[in-house]
């Protein structure tokens, strides 16, 4: 049987590494606090937003939602966002993404403060990232893949790495940050020939799809790490699976993270770190 790689460790363990600098705050009269910028209503969009405020409510860290309707206006849009911008007691801005198809993204992100964006989605930021500068914030999940691999001791050191997913928001980032890390990397996607290939000769295999329960045992080989980031609902199983068909996979790797219970669980606590992070950089 595999180890599994549970998100809850790693959350307690993120918990406390933040416990001191969320202190300091409040003994300079701070309050780390999180904006919620959504348009629309999209389940999905719901469903992260009461678990970041459950999370951020656990850690101190206070919440202003901002919730837009779905036919909101640019300028409305972007007047929401200059308010959040020079808003001062604001530290870490979230804005939901995808934006309704008559809004102009790339011009809502543009407009976002680097010094804000918590969840890597600005220009100045990816620069950073992909420079290795340690500054700015990688995306939440994408920073959530390397924390399990960093407190499980899993080194990526000369491994070879099979990311599975070519997204802004995990696969480029993490790929990008595994290079960073001296692993040797190879990004998969759907005009990828043979994913197989690359995913059976890996050390380490991470997937971001969004297809569940789609990767099989043709996918893996014995002794490898799986970090499975798909979060789906299965109507047939009548809960949430991975990407991974984990009954299947879980006996033949060395190392795999449940869905639920794993990379998500981590994401929200990145996103909680970040805001308290980008509160010392803004006000101590």
């Amino acid at each position: 049987m595999a180890q599994l790689l549970k998100g809850a460790d790693v959350v307690a363990a993120l918990g406390e590494r933040m416990a001191n600098d969320i202190e300091l705050l409040k003994s300079k009269n701070v309050a780390p606090t999180l904006a919620i910028l959504r348009v629309g209503e999209r389940p999905d969009d719901l469903s992260y937003e009461k678990t970041a405020m459950a999370r951020c409510e656990k850690n101190g860290v206070v919440v202003k939602n901002v919730a837009l309707p779905a036919d909101v206006t640019q300028d409305v849009l972007m007047q929401n966002l200059e308010t959040l911008n020079n808003d001062a007691a604001v530290h870490g801005i979230l804005m939901f993404r995808p934006l309704p198809a008559h809004l102009d993204e790339n011009a809502v992100v543009a407009a976002l403060k680097p010094e804000k964006d918590i969840d890597g989605i600005t220009n100045d930021t990816w620069a950073k990232v992909v420079a290795g500068l340690g500054k700015g914030f990688a995306p939440c999940t994408a920073q959530a893949c390397i924390e399990i691999l960093d407190y499980y001791k899993i080194d990526a050191k000369g491994k070879n790495v099979c990311v599975i997913g070519h997204s802004l928001v995990v696969g480029r980032p993490v790929s990008i940050m595994l290079l960073g890390r001296d692993a040797t990397v190879s990004t998969c996607h759907v005009f990828t020939k043979d994913t197989p290939y690359y995913s059976k000769n890996a050390d380490i295999v991470i997937i971001a799809c969004g297809l569940g329960e789609f990767f099989d045992t043709k996918y893996f080989s014995p002794g490898q790490v799986v970090i499975d980031v798909g979060i789906n609902w299965s109507d047939e199983k009548k809960k949430l699976v991975g990407d991974v068909k984990f009954d299947d996979v879980e006996p033949v790797v060395g190392h795999i993270t449940p869905v639920p219970g794993g990379v998500g669980t981590v994401t929200t606590s990145v996103l909680v770190s970040n805001v308290v992070t980008a509160a010392k950089n803004q006000t101590l």
